[in-house]
């Protein structure tokens, strides 16, 4: 685990720590030290920790312009014990909406389990973002979390989508792509 990097082919265009309106501004990493830990095996330590036992985050693009954020994920999401939804709009979604980000692609091939709880927090943050005419992705969640995910049916709130070859676009690409075919299949 600790050779999984979060992307890193954007950052001449954008990091988070460096972004005034970013939860994670003026963070600085040590890329010799490895202190996190998911499921007690360490992980590389430009990982960002919310306050989640097992659930790390990487904002790789904020564009405030068009709205957008496209966030990495490494880990456990478990709502069922540590209630990581919450956790996660709390200490970085929230963050980012209130700076004018309504549309996110949470890129979760690296989310090694998922355990449902209820959908409150799911409904709550769709109605948010539809309020400022936004959306939710979650891209290329592993087949065995999806299975859960689906189950719990919070696919109705998060859209499910695969882009197997993501890192080939440059941010605003990517997310012109995912944009048009939410739009598609909204009209």
């Amino acid at each position: 685990m600790h050779e999984i990097e979060p992307y890193d082919n954007w950052r001449h265009i954008y990091t988070a720590e460096t972004d005034a309106k970013s939860p994670f501004y003026g963070r600085v990493y040590n890329e010799f030290e490895y202190t996190q830990t998911v499921y007690n095996y360490y992980i590389h330590p430009q990982w960002d920790y919310i306050e989640s036992q097992n659930l790390y985050a990487k904002i790789l693009m904020a564009d405030y312009d068009d709205h957008y954020a496209i966030i990495e994920l490494i880990g456990e999401w478990n709502d069922a014990i540590d209630n990581d939804i919450m956790i996660l709009r709390r200490e970085l979604t929230d963050k980012l909406e209130v700076m004018g980000i309504s549309k996110f692609i949470l890129i979760a091939e690296n989310v090694l389990n998922f355990h449902s709880s209820d959908d409150s927090y799911y409904e709550d943050w769709l109605d948010n973002v539809n309020d400022l005419n936004g959306w939710l992705i979650l891209l290329n969640l592993p087949q065995q979390s999806q299975y859960d995910f689906k189950k719990a049916k919070l696919h109705y709130y998060i859209e499910l989508m695969e882009i197997d070859n993501w890192r080939t676009y440059k941010p605003i690409h990517l997310y012109r792509l995912i944009n048009e075919q939410i739009e598609k299949r909204l009209g």
